[in-house]
């Protein structure tokens, strides 16, 4: 893995001669942010060397680089999912060409299922901690190059980040969720038993991504940030049918809220 991750920073870097500061995730119907970006580069992942392919409508699948907020910024647009069938080393191995290339923080954003009966369709939830429910992506032979065996989890989502971006959503009268994100392997939508056992576990939403992403960003010491849309609802009485279509329309008509609320907490940093 080593080889590759050098491989690969070594193109981006002889590509680019970009040193960004912050990394950006774009999940499901959310990329509209990309068009904020001033971009200097965009590299489709099929030009990179060892990068995976977006395979899922609403993944464009190209890095872009460029400034937003008045910072450097690496965005994903596209990310990779476990249920493509990418081994979790492959779904996080971009986390660390951006950690290579100079960043110190990571913002991730997905669309999700909320399971909290106070939520609605639309709601912006911002993710205060996890339960993973996948494999872990640091099961195997750790890298001390990277970080420790045994990375502690306590503060997975930084705080004071989540504090600036609620104090944003206020401002901006942005109506907003706090908490807990289960990440389910999919690509199947959960039973309503499924849901109902996640909800008793302490999720309030549950999604099939971030997790295995931020587990490897604070494997590295990065600070984190996540948004979830929600763009359905697994609650008793409220669960209806639902395609990944639908998922998309509903993450892209809350989208403009998101990419303010990324754009300003950008500012602030």
């Amino acid at each position: 893995m080593l080889k590759k991750i050098k491989e690969t920073t070594d193109f981006i870097k002889n590509k680019t001669n970009f040193v960004p500061e912050i990394g950006i995730i774009l999940g499901s119907g959310l990329g509209g942010l990309s068009n904020e970006i001033k971009t200097e580069y965009h590299l489709p992942y099929e030009t990179i060397p060892n990068f995976p392919i977006s395979t899922v409508e609403g993944h464009k699948g190209q890095l872009i680089l460029g400034t937003l907020g008045g910072k450097k910024v690496v965005a994903m647009h596209g990310r990779f999912h476990f249920y493509e069938g990418y081994s979790m080393e492959e779904i996080t191995f971009p986390i660390r060409i951006m950690k290579m290339l100079g960043i110190n923080m990571l913002i991730l954003s997905n669309a999700s299922g909320g399971i909290n009966p106070d939520f609605e369709v639309g709601d912006i939830m911002f993710i205060t901690d996890h339960i993973n429910l996948m494999p872990n992506p640091l099961i195997g032979k750790n890298e001390d190059v990277f970080g420790p065996r045994f990375p502690d989890m306590s503060d997975a989502y930084d705080r004071k980040i989540i504090r600036k971006a609620t104090k944003i959503a206020r401002h901006f009268n942005i109506k907003y969720q706090t908490g807990v994100y289960a990440a389910a392997t999919g690509p199947t939508f959960e039973t309503p038993a499924e849901y109902k056992y996640i909800r008793i576990i302490g999720a309030d939403a549950v999604g099939m991504s971030t997790v295995p992403e931020v587990i490897v960003a604070k494997h590295m010491g990065l600070t984190c940030f996540a948004v979830s849309v929600i763009s359905d609802l697994g609650i008793e009485g409220k669960i209806v049918e639902i395609s990944h279509k639908e998922v998309l329309d509903a993450a892209s008509y809350v989208e403009p809220k998101m990419t303010l609320i990324i754009k300003e907490l950008i500012l602030t940093l």
